[in-house]
This record gives structure tokens, C-alpha cells and sequence, in this order.
């Protein structure tokens, strides 16, 4: 009975491993030089990382809202003083989201998966009038189980990728007209799942061997791409652009996960996992501290700058993405981004 016991525990751990691999975990990176060195870690919050900054005066629009990091990011930055424009996929969720939090915040309906809709978001985000010191690019789908599309397009790549690169090309002049305009990508570790292929330009659709996990994947390497090239075309400007992982937390986005994900993440997660409020940590560190300001196109774990290795830095494969996401938004992009 021992031996079918101590069988058992080492399969559940061998799995669980697995399942925390494909959640997005690994070993620590390289710290790039050149970056100001951070006194956090992954045990910080982001109350913590924003602690002693006064953002009074500035404007920030962060997607996804409605809950897990969104919710707190926003809660920690209206708190630190800024006017927090929460973007959720409806009215009601933005509302809800918005009246939650102390400070001062409005609420805007963007849904990802409608670039129409992320078009008329920017429209009314630039009627405000005021200069968008940060936009954090947060919300996201995940493990979608079955193939679904926007305009023919794989859901996961539409939303979480072309989405915000929509969002993004429509206030970059409103980003310009701040003293130092911000963007902060949520990529993560998981991306390291399309390492082999990189971005599937020939599977866009997904009609070919759709995969949920590595679907979601790469649209995490995508943003890490676009984070990356941005930061190249917006060199000798006052913005930045920078791309993040949040780290590992049991959060909304995984509604779509299997049961054996689900409990991985649910009753072995908490020992591994961070909690949301150190999950917001990363995103709140780059978009405020101003020792950051002329810091660009890097990618940061634990509030850290690290060399994220792989794709995430091939200059080829993210000129290409840039093309390629121009050439599938083209009519919903400022003249001046449509090239």
C-alpha cells in the first residue's frame, strides 16, 4: 500500500511540475546591465513599488479591469493620485470596476475582440483632451478550448495581441503629449511554449492543429515583440515601451483551464503562486518610477530587467509581426501608424 501511495505522490508531483511549467514558471534570468538597479523582488507588492510616488496629474488607462491585476493595478494607481481610465469589455464591468476603488477613475467600454469597438475607445479616451502618461496593455483571454475567430483571425492572437496594438497606434500622439508617455505590455514566461515555432505567421487563423496552451502562448511572445519593436520606433521620443511578466497567479484568466490545471493551480499553486497584489507589482514598478523614464524596449521579471532570451529579441521576427499586425488592422489604425 505504501509503494501505490508513494507511486501516486510521485506521479501528482511529476505532473504538477509539468502543469506549473506550462503556467508560466522557470528559472531565474540574467539582470541586464545599463538598467537602474530595482530594491524589489518577487515578494513585493505594488502598493509596495509605488510607495513615496505621487502620480497626481497623470492620466493612465490600463485594460482588463474588471478584475485579478487590472483591478489592483488601478486600485494602487488612483491611489498613488492618478486618474485611472479602466477599460472593461462592457459598461456594466467598467462601472462596477471603477466604483470599487478609491481616487479618482472613469470607466471605458473597450472589447478587444471588436476593433471597431477599440477604435471608438480611443476616440473617446483622446476627446478627454488630456495628454496618456501610461497605457498598460493587461487584459487578455486564455486557453480558449475550441477554435474560435475575429475576422478570421485566431481569437487568442485578435484579441490579445492586435487588440491592444490597435489601442496602442491610436494614442501614441496623446502618449506623446505627455512629459513622458509610458506602455507597458503583460507578456509572460509561458511564452517560452512557442520557442520552437515563434509566431505562426502561416497558422493565423488556427485552422491548423489548433492548440489553446500554445495559442495563448504565442500571443504572449507577441506582446513581448511588439513591446520590443515599439520601443524601436518610438526611439528619440519622450515614450517608452517595455513588456513585463506579472509572474504566476491563480487569476480569472484561467476560468478556461482543465481540471487537473484548475487543481494544480488551485490546491499546489499557492505554495509557487504569487498573490495578485504582487502580481500588479511589475506592471505598477515600470509605469511609474522615475528612475525608469529613458528606460526602453526591455523586458522585466520581479520588477527586475532581464534578458528574456529566445524570440523575444529577434529583431527580424518582431519587424515582421509589426507588418503583418499593420496589414490586419489597416482600417482601424491612424494614417500615421498604417505603414
Amino acid at each position: 500500500m505504501s509503494n501505490m501511495v508513494n507511486r501516486r505522490e510521485v506521479l501528482l508531483r511529476a505532473g504538477a511540475a509539468a502543469a506549473l511549467t506550462a503556467l508560466g514558471t522557470g528559472p531565474a534570468l540574467s539582470v541586464v546591465p545599463g538598467v537602474p538597479s530595482s530594491p524589489f523582488d518577487a515578494d513585493s507588492t505594488a502598493a509596495e513599488v509605488t510607495a513615496g510616488i505621487d502620480l497626481s496629474g497623470k492620466t493612465v488607462l490600463i485594460t482588463g479591469v474588471n478584475s485579478g491585476l487590472g483591478l489592483e493595478t488601478m486600485r494602487v494607481l488612483a491611489m498613488r493620485g492618478a486618474h485611472v481610465l479602466g477599460a472593461a469589455r462592457t459598461q456594466e464591468k467598467a462601472d462596477s470596476a471603477c466604483q470599487s476603488v478609491a481616487g479618482k477613475t472613469t470607466p471605458v467600454v473597450c472589447e478587444l475582440a471588436d476593433f471597431q469597438g477599440v477604435v471608438a475607445c480611443a476616440t473617446r479616451v483622446k476627446a478627454l483632451g488630456k495628454p496618456i502618461d501610461v497605457v498598460i496593455c493587461n487584459a487578455a483571454v486564455s486557453e480558449i478550448p475550441e477554435l474560435r475567430q475575429v475576422n478570421g483571425i485566431e481569437m487568442h492572437f485578435a484579441v490579445n495581441h492586435l487588440g491592444h496594438f490597435i489601442l496602442v497606434n491610436q494614442l501614441l500622439a496623446s502618449l506623446r503629449a505627455a512629459d513622458q508617455g509610458r506602455v507597458v505590455v503583460l507578456s509572460s514566461t509561458i511564452r517560452k511554449q512557442a520557442s520552437e515555432t515563434g509566431i505562426e505567421f502561416d497558422n493565423l487563423s488556427g485552422k491548423h492543429d489548433y492548440d489553446p496552451g500554445r495559442a495563448y502562448a504565442q500571443t504572449k511572445l507577441a506582446a513581448g515583440l511588439f513591446s520590443y519593436e515599439l520601443a524601436k520606433r518610438l526611439k528619440g521620443t519622450r515614450v517608452t515601451s517595455n513588456s513585463v511578466h506579472p509572474g504566476v497567479i491563480n487569476t480569472n484568466i484561467n476560468r478556461n483551464y482543465s481540471a487537473f490545471m484548475k487543481f494544480v493551480a488551485d490546491y499546489i499553486g499557492p505554495f509557487v503562486m504569487k498573490s495578485i497584489a504582487q502580481g500588479a507589482a511589475t506592471s505598477c514598478y515600470v509605469a511609474t518610477r522615475p528612475d525608469l523614464a529613458s528606460t526602453s524596449g526591455r523586458y522585466f521579471e520581479d520588477c527586475q530587467a532581464v534578458a528574456p532570451g529566445g524570440y523575444m529579441e529577434d529583431d527580424a521576427m518582431a519587424g515582421r509581426l509589426w507588418k503583418k499586425s499593420v496589414e490586419l488592422t489597416k482600417l482601424y489604425l491612424p494614417a500615421s501608424s498604417a505603414q
